[in-house]
């Protein structure tokens, strides 16, 4: 390592000169930083060839998007921020999905991009991409580093960016001159953005509006969002509902925020949410949104959204408060913070036991359900199995479709970071990378990648790094041969027209599995389950493709344009 120590003047403080590379590397270290997630190319090979001797644990991914869902999966179960590395031009431009993907999902990310010299910049030199230009409406800021003096900062307000506020991702575009380049490394300033100073504390008053709403509620419930997990707030929520008896329910991204088997729990709300979670936001007479959007898969037609309800909003983002639904009492500020607020008032409780008892009603006779069959294995079936032969502790990673609603329907959640999905997005191929990066921030936890066979199809390469690390991650398809939530809407919406949906030819996904050095397992019939059970136990990678009924639809179901008290296949 090449670097001289001197001491600052100004500052007192012992600064050292070192290459753009090493201060990256030095700065990760402070930022303790555990995995790198990555894939070299010309433009950062000043920062690949330090790295080599730098002892800092690299994943060497086989395509950048499975680098980037990696490092989500990651984030999304340890809660600290995931950091990739890719080279400039389709290096980087491979890296887009993911960003959009953590963006709207609010995952915090520090993601760095080789670009060619600053010379050349502009002239459409070899491998360069303006990612600058490309990302910036797709991370939550973006830098390019012109002065290798301005690095250290760079990457420290990355870091504070990426993990306060609503967590987001971060890029910073490295010119490979300036990973070559000298200049002197500080990583003792305090962050200074004065722009950017995110709102953690309610407002007193808000708090005491929302106080008096709750006492004076005969229809209270709580939507439970995403930004409950990121604030670490679970506890919280289970407390304050305990302490007022209001019911909740959860977006898709909120599952595991409150315990799937506590009395209070609803269901997720939603298209394909439950009966008693959609019937109370409709009916409701006082919503309390914790940390969620109102994304419009979960409040389907806005018109019969929560009409008849007081409309509380506590999220971190003011930007977020009023942009979809009107709000009557706007908090800003931390969802942990705001809820131990809530719970230290101990406002007075509102008198709604016939709320509560006609919702116990409906979460007895109108449970999810499906059609058992002795002639085929029903995916939902597949999904309750894998929840009792894994104790309901797994960490469950899914890309979007079919698979990933029944994995949301009937894999119970009872805790926080257990849960992994595309949700704002909706990324297919986004499940096996994502499991992963979970399986490296929980070593000892079993780690089911719940994946439908098209969206496996789109990372199935990363195969390879499971085998290569020897993760004991279990990649269960459910393999029906069809791109099925596809397939489903050209049944209902397209009248059976099944146009590009059916798979005419799939390869032997067992076969695959050997070919990449792991255990592959095909279950067709029930005889098949020992196996099945055993693989889930097992301390070993395992790809288990089940033969699944090919025409079973996601019920229930909210149609597109339709309200949350319109939902079809519901229990009859």
């Amino acid at each position: 390592m090449n670097m001289k120590v001197q001491l600052d003047a100004d500052s007192a403080k012992c600064t050292e000169t070192m290459s753009g590379a090493m201060m990256m590397i030095e700065a990760l270290r402070r930022e303790n930083t555990e995995v790198i997630f990555g894939y070299p190319g010309g433009a950062v090979l000043p920062i690949y060839d330090k790295l080599y001797s730098s002892g800092m644990f690299h994943v060497l991914t086989r395509h950048e998007q499975g680098g980037i869902h990696a490092a989500e999966g990651y984030a999304r179960v340890s809660g600290k921020p995931g950091v990739v590395i890719a080279t400039s031009g389709p290096g980087a431009t491979n890296l887009i999905t993911g960003l959009t993907d953590a963006m709207i999902d609010s995952l915090p990310l520090v993601v760095f991009t080789g670009q060619v010299a600053t010379s050349v910049i502009g002239t459409d030199a070899f491998q360069e991409a303006d990612i600058l230009g490309i990302t910036m409406p797709i991370t939550k800021h973006n830098y390019q580093v012109r002065d290798v003096n301005d690095f250290p900062r760079i990457i420290k307000e990355a870091f504070h960016i990426a993990t306060t506020g609503r967590p987001g991702p971060v890029l910073i575009d490295v010119p490979k001159d300036i990973a070559v380049a000298e200049g002197i490394f500080n990583y003792d300033e305090p962050v200074h953005l004065p722009g950017y100073q995110p709102k953690t504390e309610p407002n007193y008053l808000q708090i005491r509006k929302l106080v008096e709403a709750v006492s004076r509620a005969k229809k209270p419930v709580i939507l439970a969002g995403a930004g409950v997990i990121h604030a670490k707030g679970s506890d919280k929520l289970k407390e304050y509902a305990e302490q007022q008896q209001i019911p909740v329910a959860s977006t898709l991204l909120g599952l595991g925020s409150f315990p799937a088997d506590h009395p209070l729990f609803l269901g997720m709300a939603g298209m394909h949410g439950t009966y008693t979670a959609n019937m109370a936001l409709y009916d409701c007479d006082l919503l309390i949104s914790v940390g969620a959007r109102f994304d419009d898969r979960v409040t389907g037609n806005l018109n019969h959204f929560a009409k008849k309800a007081v409309i509380a909003h506590i999220d971190i983002d003011p930007a977020e408060i009023g942009k979809v639904v009107e709000t009557q009492i706007p908090v800003v500020g931390d969802a942990k913070l705001v809820l131990e607020q809530l719970i230290h008032q101990n406002g007075k409780r509102s008198e709604h036991d016939e709320w509560y008892a006609a919702l116990q009603t409906n979460k007895k006779t109108l449970p999810l359900w499906y059609k058992p069959s002795n002639e085929e294995l029903k995916p939902q079936h597949m999904v309750e199995l894998i929840h009792e032969w894994t104790d309901g502790e797994a960490i469950v990673t899914t890309d979007v479709g079919q698979h990933q609603m029944w994995a949301a329907q009937y894999y119970r959640m009872q805790r926080p970071n257990r849960w992994v999905t595309s949700g704002g997005l909706g990324t297919m191929g986004f499940g096996l990378p994502a499991a992963i990066g979970a399986q490296l921030a929980e070593k000892d936890a079993t780690v089911a990648a719940i994946l439908g066979d098209g969206g496996f199809q789109m990372t199935l390469q990363e195969l390879s790094v499971i085998h290569e690390l020897n993760l004991p991650v279990k990649v269960i398809i459910l393999n029906n041969g069809v791109l099925g939530m596809v397939r489903q809407w050209q049944e209902i919406f397209y009248e059976e027209r099944y146009s590009q949906s059916v798979f005419q030819s799939q390869p032997d996904f067992v076969k695959l599995a050997e070919a990449y050095g792991m255990k592959g397992l095909n279950i067709q019939t029930e005889s098949d389950f020992p196996a099945f059970k055993e693989a889930l136990k097992s301390r070993e990678p395992v790809l288990i493709s089940v033969n699944v009924s090919q025409m079973e639809n996601v019920y229930p179901m909210i149609a597109p344009g339709k309200g949350l008290h319109e939902m079809v296949g519901v229990k009859e």
